[in-house]
């Protein structure tokens, strides 16, 4: 919670800066209201924690309501949050809750409509390192909300070896020796990215576990998945939408990663009507 009043504050600061002149020119400083956050559109809530900071950022005695459950898929718009508090600090807190709950809801009913893409194929959908730089915890836990699942949380908690590491390193096989070498540890799931079938056989060689395929159609990663033949787990990457997201998963691989998930979500509509209290 530390870390979301962070970024919450950080993002107040940004806004707000010397002062909200606007409201400060237009409503009286003792007065009271209520605030009302509705979904407009269908899909999934997430979020309601930092816009429920923004407001006990600015006033500590701000009461929110929630009126609705995150990582539901809801078909209807609806009532989300109210909030009671002062007027002023309701009003300035505005754009700065919106905001973390129209981007953190619409990768949840990103990630939520790539699992029902791939509902009844026994693929998981996990979520990449796209993510906005500050944001990456809340996004990965909207990816959670949506149903979808994740992938390393950063560099540091997995291996997952690239074109340029290979490169770098002198061939797959160093590679993958070398990163054993220097994290045991995280051996067991580590991972190559691949790009043809002579690479896949040399991540084989040196016992890889886990394949990345790296922008391959449809046909190419049901040959991979052949050649594979079990001997590894494989996950398809690069350039997968929605539309072709099925299609990928139909060809009997474990994962399909997705960065759309977190640098392409649309926001989710929510806004924000508010009525002064007598």
């Amino acid at each position: 919670m530390e870390e979301v009043q962070a970024l919450v504050r950080r993002a107040l600061a940004e806004d707000v800066g010397s002062g909200d002149v606007t409201t400060a020119a237009t409503v009286d400083e003792d007065a009271r209201a209520r605030a009302l956050i509705t979904q407009k559109a269908a899909g999934v809530l997430y979020g309601l924690a930092p816009a429920a900071a923004a407001f006990a950022l600015l006033d500590e005695q701000a009461v929110t309501e929630p009126l609705a459950e995150e990582g539901v898929w809801r078909e209807q718009a609806g009532p989300v949050m109210a909030v009671h508090g002062r007027a002023r600090a309701l009003l300035t807190a505005e754009r700065t809750a919106l905001n973390f709950l129209a981007h953190l809801s619409g990768v949840a009913t990103m990630a939520a409509r790539a699992v029902r893409a791939v509902e009844g194929t026994g693929t998981k959908v996990l979520d990449t390192r796209k993510t906005t730089p500050g944001l990456r915890a809340l996004e990965k836990a909207a990816v959670r909300a949506g149903g979808a699942d994740n992938h390393r949380a950063g560099l540091y908690d997995a291996i997952l070896i690239k074109e340029n590491h290979i490169a770098a390193a002198g061939g797959v096989a160093r590679a993958i020796a070398r990163a054993r070498a220097h994290a045991p540890e995280l051996a067991a799931t580590l991972e190559v990215e691949v790009r043809d079938a002579e690479e896949i056989e040399q991540a084989l060689a040196a016992g890889a576990s886990r394949l990345l395929l790296d922008n391959m159609d449809e046909q190419r990663l049901r040959a991979a998945v052949a050649q594979v033949a079990g001997r590894a787990q494989l996950e398809a990457s690069g350039g997968v939408t929605l539309q072709t997201l099925r299609a990928c998963a139909q060809t009997g691989i474990e994962w399909v990663s997705m960065g759309a998930l977190t640098h392409s979500a649309p926001a989710l509509d929510v806004s924000m009507t508010l009525e002064l209290c007598s």
